[in-house]
């Protein structure tokens, strides 16, 4: 059994040494290879690939250290230089070649750093445009919101006169003073004179108006009273023997210095004014919508109306 296992096993065998392949290769491979060799070398090889090409040999030219048989290291030797030094005296100068920077377009030295230029002045002159606009912009919104709380404003000017008006009115009827329909403007509150100035101009407007429809007629001749000899002559000359625009005889007087002062105020003041004299005089207050028992009106937050927000 011992000597079984001492004998070699040859159905096992490897020969590491036995060729992997043909020791000589055939006309047939011979002509594939040589077919595939001129192949590559007439195929054009694309710009991307001799551009990797260029870079490869640059960055492998760069890496290589100058041989002691250059001339320009021969050149520096005798000055001195050594392989491994710093070009200079200083100890951290520089010790490798400046990086090669390729130009790639057909623009001439310093194009580029005037393209910068004027990119920088572009970018400038873009955000000098944006801030502006954005100022513009912040004083529109400022100049509208202004707009929105005049309006607001004169529109509670207008309730605030109308209920002093009317809370004026009832004190008046239950004290059994009530005032006359046709009262005199300048009797009349300059608080709320404006409203009453208004009226009077509207009727007149409406009555100026109905007497301009009716002046055609108005124009006509009309018979002449028997008595007075001197119509004829105004019948024939087609004069009215009765006036007619009487409205402008009481035209409204244009001055009014009191009311004047008082409109010139800005809204928000003669809007306060009228707050004001609605809690001293009827303990009312126009925001909170109720007129109170008592002057200290106790539980209203305030004159304004933000102080009710």
């Amino acid at each position: 059994m011992s000597q079984s296992d001492e004998e070699d096993d040859y159905m096992n065998m490897v020969f590491e040494d036995a060729p992997k392949g043909p020791k000589f290769e055939t006309s047939l491979q011979r002509a594939a290879r040589k077919r595939k060799e001129g192949e590559a070398r007439a195929r054009q090889k694309t710009k991307a690939e001799k551009e990797a090409e260029a870079e490869a040999a640059r960055e492998e030219a760069l890496a290589t250290a100058l041989p002691e048989t250059n001339k320009g290291f021969k050149m520096m030797a005798k000055f001195g230089f050594k392989q491994g030094d710093t070009l200079g005296k200083s100890e951290d100068a520089r010790k490798v070649p400046i990086a090669v920077d390729i130009k790639a377009d057909k623009g001439g030295v310093g194009l580029e750093s005037e393209k910068k230029r004027k990119f920088r002045e572009q970018w400038a002159e873009a955000e000098r445009l944006a801030k502006r606009s954005k100022e513009e912009e912040g004083d529109y919104l400022e100049v509208r919101r202004q707009e929105q709380k005049e309006k607001k404003a004169e529109r509670d000017l207008d309730n605030a006169q109308r209920t002093a008006e009317r809370l004026s009115e009832k004190a008046a009827e239950d004290k059994g003073t009530s005032e006359p329909g046709n009262k005199p403007l300048e009797d009349i509150n300059v608080l709320w004179r404006t409203r009453a100035r208004r009226r009077v101009e509207v009727q007149q407007d409406k009555q100026q108006r109905r007497e301009l429809n009716n002046s055609l007629a108005s124009r006509l001749p009309t018979l002449a009273d028997e008595g007075d000899t001197d119509n004829d002559t105004k019948v024939a000359l087609g004069e009215d023997l009765r006036p007619f625009y009487t409205t402008l005889e009481n035209d409204l007087e244009a001055e009014d210095p009191e009311l004047a002062e008082f409109e010139a105020l800005p809204v928000t003041e003669r809007l306060q004014k009228v707050l004001l004299y609605l809690r001293e005089e009827f303990r009312y207050c126009l925001y909170c919508g109720y007129q109170y028992p008592d002057a200290e009106l106790e539980g209203c937050p305030g004159v304004t109306e933000e102080d009710h927000d």
